[in-house]
């Protein structure tokens, strides 16, 4: 029960990463607000959560939108102690040069941006409770990067440098800021990634990984169960790779 008492908004929540880590904070006691712009599927989530989660649609590139979210987990469940920005989106592999303006624009508003207003409207709740914890879900693309997927890769980047300069200014508020860069995983984004799911294409996905797999919700869960938790409480600005070697 290390996240007992916690309360958590947890962004892209109603699939993937995001199920994962939403389900292991409440096995650890939080509760959570599950958004993600498919209001079904966290419905589903917070439906099989049993009265530990609610669920918000939300479309994190909307500061109303997220300043909504903010709001659902303080007035439902009375405070919010964790922000976990893990909705993400990207463009098909393809060449650089072929990405249109839109898918641009959607990556960054998503990946990048989403990080921006989640700290506009989460940061002033931690202050007036004397602190908090925000959990960026970066992408080993940030540091060892694919080809074919440069404008991701480039957000990811930018994600775990937010990271990192939130966590330096944010200390003082007894804010915590950390990140972590899952591998590619079973999740419904790896088609994208790999811009055909086929078999030998998640081979070759896999032949990258030293540990032979790819990543799973439950080993985003475990990751950010402890980076959240009290246990964690002397690291901030950390980046922790969750990719079965890929980055050595």
């Amino acid at each position: 029960m290390r996240l007992q008492d916690k309360v958590a908004v947890i962004t892209g929540a109603g699939s993937g990463f995001g199920e994962g880590i939403a389900r292991k904070f409440v096995a650890e006691g939080a509760k959570v607000v599950i958004a993600d712009i498919n209001e079904e599927a966290a419905e589903r989530v917070a439906g099989d959560l049993a009265g530990a989660a609610i669920a918000v649609r939300a479309d994190v590139s909307d500061g109303t939108q997220v300043a909504a979210m903010v709001r659902a987990a303080v007035d439902g469940f009375g405070g919010l102690d964790i922000v976990v920005n893990n909705a993400g989106y990207t463009h098909l592999n393809m060449p650089l040069t072929e990405v249109t303006e839109a898918d641009f624009d959607r990556v960054y508003a998503v990946n990048v941006k989403s990080v921006y207003w989640s700290a506009v409207h989460a940061v002033p709740v931690f202050r007036a409770h004397g602190g908090g914890v925000i959990l960026n879900i970066a992408s080993t693309a940030g540091v060892r990067p694919r080809p074919g997927l440069t404008w991701y890769n480039s957000s990811k980047g930018a994600v775990i440098t937010m990271t990192k300069s939130m966590a330096v200014e944010l200390a003082p508020d007894g804010i915590r800021v950390c990140a972590l860069n899952p591998v590619a995983g079973d999740t419904p984004m790896l088609a994208r990634f790999m811009g055909e799911d086929t078999e030998e294409k998640r081979a070759l996905f896999r032949s990258s990984i030293p540990l032979g797999r790819l990543s799973t919700p439950r080993d985003m869960g475990n990751a950010a169960a402890f980076l959240c938790s009290d246990e964690a409480d002397m690291l901030t600005g950390v980046c922790l790779e969750v990719d079965g070697g890929r980055c050595i």
